[in-house]
């Protein structure tokens, strides 16, 4: 790789600033594509996942990052023309001092060489299919797991439990929509103390219930806290909220793709 595999998945965290998508109780939110203000940029390497293997270690995902500027994507791969396109990199609330490289979950792959991905787009669960010389496949042995009925996240690398740890939830009026994401996208608050904690995962999951939120697409997130009680509630417009030494911890390893289950 021309830039070396610590670079593999670098990205500029975002500043957040108080208007955001579905993440947070009527103080605002976090997630990826927010339509909110940002200043004082601070820059996160994200960890970097393995290179390509030929066979997924137990409980591993494959990540597809975009080698090409706009990367065209199919329903089939035998369809005569794109359905969509990714910009590559794209930009945080449209800002371009935050690029953020077009990374998805890997969903199968053809030996013809076609990559079928998760995209990060309404109606959640939709998934595409891309040119293997448009990508570039690693393998991750990362994932997250969240049970919305015991406010629990429980991460895990290959096997092994790395964290468990209780959650604030989507309240019954707004719920967190279960299913089958990953992380698109880290973010940064320039203040630790606000309803962000210091930092916000933005995820491919949607609102099903809020399609327009502060000015954001009702994207759902993981992000830290500013009152450690509501842990283990179902109080928030649909993000996640957890510990916030816990997810400072987790932006030291989950890199950009890093599945994201979310349990009933």
């Amino acid at each position: 790789m021309a830039r070396g595999r610590n670079a593999w998945l670098a990205a500029a965290a975002a500043v957040l600033a108080v208007a955001g998508p579905a993440c947070s109780g009527g103080d605002g939110g976090s997630g990826a594509g927010a339509s909110s203000t940002t200043s004082g940029a601070a820059t996160v390497t994200l960890p970097a996942p393995a290179t390509t293997t030929a066979t997924l270690p137990p409980n591993g995902s494959r990540l597809a990052q975009a080698n090409v500027a706009e990367l065209p994507v199919y329903d089939q791969p035998d369809a005569p023309a794109p359905s969509r396109t990714f910009p590559n990199p794209w930009y945080v609330n449209d800002d371009h001092r935050y690029p953020v490289p077009q990374v998805f979950l890997v969903e199968s792959v053809r030996p013809d060489g076609w990559v079928q991905v998760l995209l990060p787009v309404r109606p959640n669960g939709s998934i595409g299919w891309v040119r293997g010389s448009d990508v570039q496949l690693a393998v991750n042995t990362y994932r997250v797991v969240v049970s919305l009925s015991a406010h629990q996240i429980t991460v895990y690398d290959g096997a092994a439990v790395f964290y468990q740890g209780p959650v604030a939830t989507g309240a019954p009026a707004t719920p967190t929509p279960t299913g089958h994401y990953f992380i698109r996208v880290l973010q940064q608050a320039p203040d630790p103390n606000t309803v962000y904690g210091p930092y916000a995962y933005g995820l491919s999951s949607h609102s099903d219930v809020l399609t327009d939120f502060n000015g954001g697409d009702g994207e759902i997130g993981i992000h830290g806290n500013n009152d450690a009680s509501a842990l283990g509630r179902s109080v928030s417009h649909g993000c996640i909220r957890m510990d916030n030494t816990a997810i400072t911890n987790l932006t030291k390893v989950l890199p950009l793709g890093t599945p994201v289950d979310i349990d009933p």
